[in-house]
């Protein structure tokens, strides 16, 4: 039986600038569990795990998600690359996998960012 999600919220949208990416920890476990891509204006969020090594986190320090072009998620255990528009992996061990995806949600009217976790 799985868990019914809940909402949480992250932020605000503006804070996350375009090519950028933002690490979050939404449970307050001490290490960002997921983290948010904005691209071409457009907000992707995935779980702060590589498919490749089980659970190992992809950034190497808070919010370095990215390579230096921000074209590509990057993790930092073996150099995987992923694209941020849908989290497949095109470069590295893991060709083919993907990221496991977060359902974003913005409040048009606050301009606030939820996940569904």
């Amino acid at each position: 039986m799985s868990a019914v999600p809940r909402r949480v919220l992250l932020g605000r949208r503006d804070e996350i600038a375009d090519g950028a990416a933002r690490g979050f920890d939404p449970d307050g476990a001490g290490r960002d569990s997921l983290f948010v891509v904005a691209k071409g204006g457009t907000l992707y969020g995935y779980r702060n795990a590589c498919p490749h090594m089980a659970g190992a986190p992809m950034a190497w320090r808070k919010h370095a998600y990215l390579n230096g072009d921000g074209s590509r998620i990057v993790c930092f255990a073996h150099g995987a690359q992923f694209r941020p528009e849908d989290g497949r992996c095109v470069l590295g061990p893991c060709l083919g996998q993907s990221l496991q995806p977060v359902a974003l949600e913005i409040d048009k009217m606050t301009g606030e960012l939820f996940a569904w976790i």
